[in-house]
């Protein structure tokens, strides 16, 4: 791969690659020669573990058939329609007892979330978070795949599929976002190129103590260009009406779960941290 000067972005072109094709980035550290493997930041679509391989996948053929819905919504004020938000798990929603209880796959989902929601008056249903990740016990507020769909219910195709039924019904689509933190598990985020590079170096910022995981590095550029565009992913990508964000107390305040002994002095550096961003925002 090559470095595209000091974008930041290193590029490689493979002549042949096809949807379907799996593969991962090898990456030598600054201060290792022993090469290790990560997978792709920005995939759309992996496997399942114990591989967690990227597998490249193209969108540009899907057909929308929900023109009408989006184009009301532009021109909808939202503030003034009342709301009634059903809340939903999708590994847990529904089974299928007839199959050895497996769960619904996104094509059956979107069917029969916009049947039943229809049938109970909600006008959306909020899915609790269905990007990429590994530990099913998570329910998927520790993310690896912040640009795709869960490979646990089919493609990012099928998970298009569902949002367009859902939108074909008149139910509008709300997920769960979580910019907060990210989980440890080496073949992602954690220490990406050897070094802390999307996570905080000092432990004290870079660590959720009662949680287990990393805390993004909002001061950096890239890592904001990351999350701000793995929202608009969700947004602009797959048609989603919202996003409800998790964790933001985490997320705003530097003291948060501190343990006694050092709160104080991460309170210091909220303040001042806070009042930089609020200065640069402006």
């Amino acid at each position: 791969m090559r470095n595209l000067g000091a974008s930041g972005i290193w590029e490689l072109f493979i002549p042949g690659v096809h949807a379907g094709a799996r593969y991962k980035y090898e990456i030598v550290g600054p201060h290792d020669s022993t090469p290790f493997l990560k997978t792709d930041p920005y995939g759309l679509h992996f496997e399942p573990s114990p591989n967690h391989a990227a597998i490249v996948c193209d969108l540009s053929k899907f057909v929308w058939n929900d023109a009408a819905w989006m184009e009301a919504r532009r021109s909808r004020d939202l503030r003034s329609r009342p709301m009634s938000v059903y809340e939903v798990h999708l590994a847990s929603w529904r089974r299928v007892p007839e199959e050895g209880g497996r769960v619904l796959g996104y094509r059956e989902l979107g069917e029969q979330l916009a049947a039943y929601c229809v049938k109970m008056g909600f006008t959306h249903v909020e899915l609790m978070p269905p990007s990429e990740h590994p530990f099913d016990g998570s329910w998927g507020y520790q993310v690896t795949g912040f640009y795709a769909p869960t490979h646990r219910f089919g493609s990012p195709l099928d998970f298009m599929t569902m949002v367009d039924a859902l939108h074909r019904a008149h139910i509008g689509v709300i997920v769960d976002w979580v910019p907060a933190h990210f989980p440890r598990d080496f073949f992602a985020l954690a220490r990406f190129d050897g070094t802390h590079l999307y996570e905080h170096a000092d432990p004290r910022l870079g660590e959720h103590q009662d949680w287990g995981t990393l805390i993004f590095n909002y001061g950096r550029h890239e890592v904001r260009g990351f999350l701000v565009c793995s929202a608009l992913s969700w947004l602009e990508r797959f048609h989603v009406d919202g996003l409800r964000v998790d964790a933001v107390a985490s997320m705003l305040y530097l003291d948060y779960s501190a343990r006694l002994g050092n709160g104080c002095r991460i309170a210091m550096v909220a303040v001042r941290t806070s009042r930089r961003l609020n200065s640069s925002s402006r």
